[in-house]
Formats: C-alpha cells, sequence, structure tokens
C-alpha cells in the first residue's frame, strides 16, 4: 500500500511541476483536454482488446494523468481538487453497495445492480436513464440503455423471446425494404437494437465484438492487398472470384 500511495503522491509531484513549468502544461484548460482524454480512453479499449497487458498498465497511466489533471485545473478556481473528487467516488461506492456496508441483502449480480439503480433513483435522479451519457457511441449507448432498464426490471424473460424479437424486427425491415418506404433507416435500427440486446442474453459485448471483426476484417483485407500486389496484380483491375481466392487464404491464417 505504501509504495502505491508513494507512486500516486509523485505523479501529483509532477502534475503540479508540469503545470507552473511547462509552456504546454500551463495552457491547457479542462476544454482542451477533453479529446486528448476520449483518445487515450480509446487507446485503453485496444490494448484491452489485444489483451496487452504491457499497453494497458501505461495506457491507465496515461488516463490517471487525465484524472489528477482535470483535478489540479478546478483546484486553480477552486472548485475540487483531487481529494474531493476521489472521496466523492468512495462516498458513492459505500452508499450504493450497501449489502457490504449496511445490513441490506444482495447476494447475486442482479440484485446488486437492481439496488444500484433503486438507490440513484432516490438520490434525486428523475429517470434510471439519466446515467447514460449523451455522447457515448450509439452502439455502447443501447447496450448501457438495456443494462439500465433490466435494473429495475424491465426487460424479457429469456433469449428465445428476445430472438423472436430480432426475427421480428428483420422481417419488418425487409417489408420497408422491399416497398421502398421510408421508414428503412428505422427498422434498421431497431434491427441493430434488438440485436444488442439478444447479445446481452447469450453474453457477449456487441461493441467488443463487432471491433474483433472489425479487426479481423482489415488484417484479411491487408492480406489480400498485399499478396495480390506480390503476385503482381492491381486490386481495382480483380475480379471477386479472384479476391476470394486469397481471402480464402487469408482466412487460414
Amino acid at each position: 500500500m505504501q509504495n502505491k500511495l508513494k507512486a500516486f503522491e509523485r505523479l501529483l509531484i509532477i502534475m503540479d511541476e508540469l503545470r507552473t513549468q511547462c509552456p504546454w502544461d500551463k495552457k491547457q484548460t479542462i476544454q482542451t483536454l477533453r479529446h486528448l482524454t476520449i483518445e487515450e480512453t480509446y487507446e485503453l479499449a485496444d490494448a484491452i482488446l489485444d489483451e496487452n497487458m504491457q499497453d494497458i498498465k501505461e495506457e491507465i497511466g496515461d488516463i490517471m494523468l487525465h484524472m489528477v489533471f482535470y483535478s489540479r485545473i478546478a483546484s486553480e478556481t477552486n472548485d475540487f481538487d483531487i481529494a474531493d473528487a476521489l472521496n466523492s467516488v468512495c462516498d458513492k461506492l459505500i452508499e450504493r453497495h450497501p449489502h457490504i456496508y449496511g445490513d441490506v441483502v444482495a447476494e447475486s449480480e442482479e440484485e446488486v445492480k437492481r439496488n444500484w439503480e433503486k438507490i440513484k433513483l432516490k438520490s434525486g435522479k428523475k429517470s434510471v436513464l439519466e446515467g447514460v451519457p449523451n455522447s457515448l457511441p450509439a452502439l455502447v449507448k443501447a447496450s448501457r440503455i438495456q443494462e439500465k432498464a433490466r435494473g429495475i426490471g424491465f426487460d424479457w424473460d429469456d433469449k428465445e423471446q428476445v430472438w423472436e424479437k430480432v426475427q421480428e424486427e428483420i422481417q419488418e425491415l425487409k417489408v420497408e425494404i422491399d416497398s421502398d418506404s421510408d421508414k428503412i433507416e428505422d427498422e434498421f435500427g431497431d434491427v441493430l437494437f434488438s440485436l444488442i440486446n439478444y447479445a446481452r442474453f447469450i453474453g457477449v459485448n456487441p461493441e467488443s465484438a463487432l471491433e474483433r471483426t472489425n479487426k479481423k476484417f482489415i488484417k484479411r483485407f491487408q492480406y489480400l492487398e498485399n499478396e495480390s500486389s506480390k503476385d503482381g496484380k492491381i486490386l481495382s483491375d480483380m475480379s471477386l472470384e479472384e479476391m476470394d481466392e486469397y481471402w480464402e487464404k487469408a482466412k487460414k491464417i
């Protein structure tokens, strides 16, 4: 524990020195750091997908730096400091875990989630969906909305029901496509939403699943580009059948 506290203290000292001495750090504001923090978060997400523990360690450090940076800036206007931020989350954790710090009984993950949402509503939130950030990517937002709704019991009973809903939404989309309706986009959104819901029921994170597929496609497509080039072929001049030969080879790697 002492080593961890010393490391955190070291980061705080370095941040104070950079904020007062480095021209770049002195110039930064909460607004200018925002896009950098988003970028760092995505880099951490990539490292997690790759299961690269060395990169995960480094990206956690980068994000910790950003949290300390925000708190340092806020302390300059007497809004809050890092101690306030940490105490705030500690208070929140204690309040929302009455099964650990109180006399509430919760023996399953689902009971914990239900208690969590009930406590948040008691704290002044008018909707269980208020905690879902508006700026989240749509795929992630759909997952969080569904998880929040499940937390208060608004959910299907089993995965078979959800799969039936997926098939129903696909048929509705097909009807709109066949009639060239202006509702195609709405129905397509419903299909995606229902698939994301089904993913939750079968224990799949849809964001991670799609990103893994993205990475897989990139790897195979780049193999197609590189190997066809080695054979003296120009990709844009190749037939789909020729490309597919390289694609099948890429799938075996």
